[in-house]
C-alpha cells in the first residue's frame, strides 16, 4: 500500500500541488445532497435493462455484457464502469474496458461490463451531465448491477466489487461512501471498489450547493490509482481529500504513478489530445508497464478485500 508516505506523493505536497492536511479537512465539509435529492436526481434517467445471459469474450465488442470464467463457481464478481465517453463513441470501440473484462475473467472473476450511456442514447458526459446522466445515476446503475449479479448461481453474492475508470472511477469513489450508497441502492453494497484516475474536484452544479464525491463516510475498502502527469483529473485534487478521509478512519489506500497521464491504460487513445470541461489541455499516453502494474495492484487488493483464496 502507498499513500502520502509515497515519495512521489510527498514531492507533490512539497511543490505545493496538494494541500497540507490541516487545510484538507474543510474540503470534505461541503453540504451534501440530501438522500431525497440524490434519489430524485438519479431517477431522472430510466433504469438500465441488464443482460440475463452470459456472453463469450471471443470476438466480443465493447458492449454491456456479463462474462465468466470456465466452471460453475461461485466466483467473485466485478462491475466494470467506463470513462466519460462510454463503451463506444461513433466508430471508436472502448478497447480498454473490454480488455479489463478479459483481465478480470483471467483472474477468476465474473466481469459485468455495464454501459451507463449507450442504452440511453447518450454519446458522452465528458463536458458535463447529458440526458440526465449524473454521478447519482451512475451510482444507482452500479448498485443495481451488483443486485442483478446476485441473481446468478455462478456469482458469489458476498464478493462483488466495483472497478471504475475516470468518470466511472468518480462513481466508485462516491458509492464507497455510506450516504450515497444507502440513498441510491436498495440494500446492496459493494464489498470494495477500485478507482483509476478519478476526478476529486468539488462539483459545482448550475443550481444547488457544491458537493464532493470523496467524503469522510467512506466505509468500504477503496483503492485509488492516479497519474502524476494527469491534467484532466489531477492527483493534487485527490490526495489531500483521501488523506483526510483516511485520518477519519476510512479504509482508503492509493498509489501515484510518476510521469503518467490520464487514461494510461487506453491503448486505443494513445496520444489523444483535447481540452477538458475545466479548460485544461489534456493528452493521454498509453503505458503498458503501468497498466500491468495497475492490474497487479487491483487484484491483489480485491483478493485481500474480498478474502478470495488464491488458486491451489
Amino acid at each position: 500500500m502507498t499513500h502520502l508516505h509515497d515519495r512521489t506523493a510527498r514531492l507533490l505536497l512539497k511543490l505545493g500541488l496538494g494541500l497540507v492536511l490541516g487545510l484538507a479537512t474543510p474540503l470534505l465539509t461541503h453540504a451534501q445532497p440530501s438522500a431525497e435529492a440524490l434519489r430524485a436526481t438519479a431517477g431522472r434517467a430510466p433504469d438500465l435493462v441488464f443482460p440475463t445471459t452470459v456472453s463469450a469474450l471471443e470476438d466480443a465488442k465493447a458492449a454491456m455484457a456479463i462474462y465468466k470464467p470456465e466452471g460453475t463457481g461461485p466466483f467473485p464478481a466485478l462491475v466494470l464502469h467506463h470513462q466519460c465517453s462510454g463503451l463506444h463513441n461513433g466508430l471508436r470501440q472502448n478497447e480498454s474496458m473490454l480488455e479489463w473484462a478479459r483481465i478480470a475473467v483471467r483472474h477468476g472473476y465474473v466481469a459485468f461490463l455495464i454501459d451507463t450511456l449507450g442504452p440511453r442514447g447518450v454519446d458522452t458526459v465528458c463536458m458535463g451531465p447529458k440526458g440526465n446522466i449524473t454521478f447519482m445515476r451512475g451510482v444507482r446503475d452500479a448498485l443495481q448491477a451488483a443486485a442483478h449479479l446476485q441473481k446468478f448461481d455462478f456469482v458469489d453474492k458476498t464478493r462483488i466489487a466495483h472497478a471504475g475508470y475516470s468518470w466511472g472511477a468518480m462513481v466508485g469513489v462516491a458509492l464507497s461512501g455510506n450516504q450515497w450508497a444507502t440513498a441510491l441502492g436498495e440494500g446492496t453494497r459493494f464489498k470494495a471498489a477500485v478507482s483509476l484516475y478519478p476526478g476529486c474536484f468539488t462539483l459545482k452544479p448550475p443550481s444547488g450547493m457544491p458537493y464532493e464525491l470523496v467524503n469522510p463516510d467512506i466505509d468500504k475498502p477503496l483503492l485509488v490509482m492516479m497519474g502524476a502527469d494527469d491534467t484532466e483529473t489531477p492527483p493534487s485534487d485527490c490526495i489531500p481529500k483521501l488523506e483526510a478521509a483516511k485520518n477519519n478512519g476510512a479504509p482508503v489506500e492509493w498509489h501515484l504513478y510518476a510521469g503518467t497521464t490520464h487514461c494510461w491504460d487506453c491503448r486505443h487513445l494513445n496520444n489523444f489530445r483535447k481540452t477538458d470541461v475545466r479548460g485544461n489541455s489534456v493528452v493521454y499516453r498509453y503505458d503498458e508497464a503501468n497498466t500491468r502494474d495497475a492490474e497487479r495492484r487491483m487484484f491483489e487488493f480485491l483478493d485481500r478485500a474480498l478474502q478470495v483464496k488464491a488458486p491451489s
